[in-house]
């Protein structure tokens, strides 16, 4: 009665904090637009610059990174940088677009961002989940919680049974 109780309490607490899930993942995508947005106005504005000069992108780039100012250099490594970066968030950006509502966890896991996962938990602010995703996640994470506490309970009664048996028989 006991273990059942318990693993009502886990399975709850997880769907609650699993129902979450699809508020923090609309979080990351409102900072990933923002961030693609910021980066590509970077990289427009050097353009423009590499431009006057009649320099693209990477010869503007490789100028800089040559140069034998160590600030001329460093400018160079964080332009290439930046675009490397504006480039793999503008493909998780139209990953998501194209996931469903359970993909879109696959796709912020697989390119995921550690300064815009940081930033967007640093803001969270929990939600009442009244999407599909949200009941989905809940469900998940009562079943999970459930079934975890049942697994451990299981042993757990497993155990107590051995060292009963030993020492009535042993």
């Amino acid at each position: 009665m006991l273990a059942r109780r318990c693993a009502a309490a886990v399975g709850l607490g997880l769907a609650v904090i699993a129902s979450q899930l699809p508020e923090y993942v609309q979080q990351y995508r409102q900072r990933l637009g923002g961030a693609v947005d910021e980066l590509k106005t970077i990289i427009a504005e050097f353009d423009t610059e590499s431009g006057r000069l009649s320099l693209d992108r990477d010869q503007g780039i490789a100028r800089l990174r040559a140069n034998p100012d160590q600030l001329a250099q460093e400018r160079g490594s964080d332009l290439e940088s930046t675009v490397a970066r504006e480039e793999r968030l503008e493909r998780q950006q139209a990953a998501f677009a194209r996931s469903g509502p359970v993909s879109q966890y696959v796709v912020l896991l697989e390119d995921f961002d550690p300064r815009l996962a940081r930033q967007a938990y640093a803001d969270f602010q929990p939600a009442v989940p009244v999407t599909s995703a949200g009941l989905l996640a809940g469900i998940a994470g009562l079943l999970a919680g459930w079934g975890a506490t049942h697994a451990a309970a299981w042993r757990l009664r497993r155990r107590r049974a051995r060292l009963v048996e030993t020492r009535l028989h042993g």
